[in-house]
């Protein structure tokens, strides 16, 4: 095994956005929230409990639900201290009976609910399926019944691509997981599609990479291994990373997500469409795992080699383009990858308590 050096990349030299193309005044698409009522499926998790907060500072009526499945990353400290701002109800997506009543009368819908593990849902294939095929599926229904004219946006993920055939990936890129997860996820995302052109839903799909920022799980490392990262360093302990480390990922910060689920609830051009999200410029992931030991000021990066279990479902190099999403909505990752990382960390060090047992 070989240590690695914490000195962080020059990342002055990095480009932060497409050269050329700035993103839109998002004003107007801030104001369109003021007044609806939008329900947020997953609402207590690391994403849905960001776009939750996001959607009461702009006025909207915001109704959470959250089954608060073990390690699926649903926190109730995450809005706790807006408990009094929005509705927060525990119930499952796969309930008839409480989903019916949760989307009568909402406007938008942020579906975010599911689990997003890649070696869960190996190890349990079946319980992947429930969450993230057949919930979006029960979720899609009672919009049918009960709020026909609202706005779906669903959480999708750039896990359905499998292995790149090129980079960056487009939207034109074939689907061919390596993981049930990628597998249910593209189901669900294909579920929503359906519903807009056989039922008038107006649905769309936001193929998601690794996000990060604060609000993510910490419990363990199963779901995302940058908070893992995080966790690591804070605690002084070691971030052992897979074979040489050069395998590049790109990253894109909570706020930006958020940024672009609004702008989707917001604009008819989303309607019927897959939008990849990304970051400004991959990274390998022993640089990452350096930057983020320099920046938390303790903690070491370690070679390693690769568990069987990782091998057989990793991706080699991947990332994504955002130029379709851009040319449509406007929206483009503004969050540096350092500045990101800081701004997690310092939130992390305020709330430990909350989210490391």
């Amino acid at each position: 095994m070989n240590r690695v050096s914490s000195t962080p990349p020059d990342w002055a030299s990095l480009p932060r956005s497409t050269p050329g193309i700035a993103a839109p005044e998002a004003g107007p698409v801030y104001e369109f929230y003021r007044g609806r009522r939008v329900l947020v499926t997953g609402g207590l998790g690391f994403i849905g409990s960001n776009l939750a907060r996001r959607l009461v500072e702009l006025g909207a009526d915001v109704v959470v639900v959250d089954s608060l499945a073990p390690d699926c990353g649903g926190n109730p400290f995450n809005l706790a201290d807006m408990r009094d701002r929005l509705q927060v109800h525990i119930a499952d997506v796969r309930d008839r009976e409480a989903m019916d009543a949760l989307v009568a009368g909402c406007q938008v819908v942020f579906n975010l609910a599911g689990q997003v593990s890649h070696l869960d849902s190996m190890v349990d294939p079946f319980n992947d399926l429930e969450l993230n095929a057949r919930g979006p599926l029960s979720l899609l229904e009672a919009c049918r019944r009960h709020s026909p004219d609202a706005k779906v946006v669903y959480a999708g993920t750039r896990q359905c691509y499998g292995r790149p055939l090129y980079l960056p990936l487009d939207e034109a890129h074939p689907n061919r997981p390596t993981d049930v997860n990628g597998v249910n996820k593209l189901a669900g995302e294909l579920f929503h599609l359906v519903y807009g052109t056989a039922y008038g839903l107006r649905t769309c799909s936001l193929r998601l990479t690794n996000t990060y920022g604060p609000r993510q799980l910490m419990r363990h490392s199963r779901q995302g291994f940058i908070a893992w990262f995080v966790r690591l360093a804070m605690e002084g302990r070691t971030i052992q990373v897979y074979g040489d480390g050069r395998q590049r990922r790109d990253l894109t910060y909570v706020d930006d997500v958020v940024d672009a689920f609004l702008r989707a609830g917001a604009s008819d051009a989303a309607d019927g469409r897959v939008f990849n999200l990304g970051g400004s410029e991959p990274i390998a992931l022993v640089d990452l795992a350096r930057l983020i030991v320099a920046i938390a000021g303790r903690g070491q990066v370690e070679l390693v080699p690769w568990p069987e279990n990782r091998r057989r479902i990793d991706v080699g190099d991947v990332y994504s383009s955002y130029a379709a999403i851009q040319q449509a909505l406007g929206w483009q990752p503004t969050t540096p990858l350092a500045e990101g990382l800081a701004r997690m960390i310092a939130y992390y060090r305020q709330h430990w308590q909350h989210y490391v047992p």
